[in-house]
């Protein structure tokens, strides 16, 4: 229920920026993908999955102040957008750690639990389609090897992405 009403809202955010809303739902989908395999609760899956779907939310604030859709504005701008949107739609559960992954989302030394764990690697999954998977097989393993500490998300980044 609060799933598809936190998508709706994001859409509507992204309206100016639409390769947002194909880049989240991308990652949700890979969130999805790896909650599935690991052994999370029902709560943690519902927490991973707004995350997911609000974790770049602060790019079109940051791109209006800074001119900029860059990691460190998107950190700065999401996790008041992101309150907006869980406010407005009467999500009031783990509001404080939304945010602090939506704050940190783009620096790996503030993983601190499964949840950001899962939101990086699903995020990872998807910006390494931008990788040349032919000329960068060395650059590809080490970015696998420092970044994933899920056994699923290991293995889905390895069965996309390792020749």
């Amino acid at each position: 229920m609060f799933k598809e009403k936190i998508i709706e809202e994001m859409k509507r955010v992204f309206e100016t920026i639409p390769f947002g809303i194909d880049h989240t739902l991308k990652v949700l989908k890979n969130a999805e993908e790896i909650m599935n395999d690991e052994n999370i609760t029902e709560e943690d899956k519902e927490l991973i999955s707004i995350v997911a779907i609000l974790h770049d939310i602060g790019a079109v604030e940051a791109q209006k102040k800074y001119g900029s859709i860059d990691g460190v504005y998107q950190e700065r701008e999401g996790p008041a957008v992101a309150r907006k949107i869980l406010k407005k739609i009467g999500y009031d559960k783990d509001v404080d750690r939304i945010c602090f992954i939506i704050g940190n989302h783009h620096t790996p030394s503030k993983i601190d639990g499964l949840d950001f764990q899962i939101q990086w690697e699903a995020d990872l999954l998807e910006n390494m389609t931008a990788m040349d998977k032919q000329k960068d097989q060395q650059k590809i393993r080490k970015c696998i090897e420092d970044n994933f500490k899920t056994a699923t998300g290991k293995k889905l980044a390895c069965e996309r992405f390792v020749c």
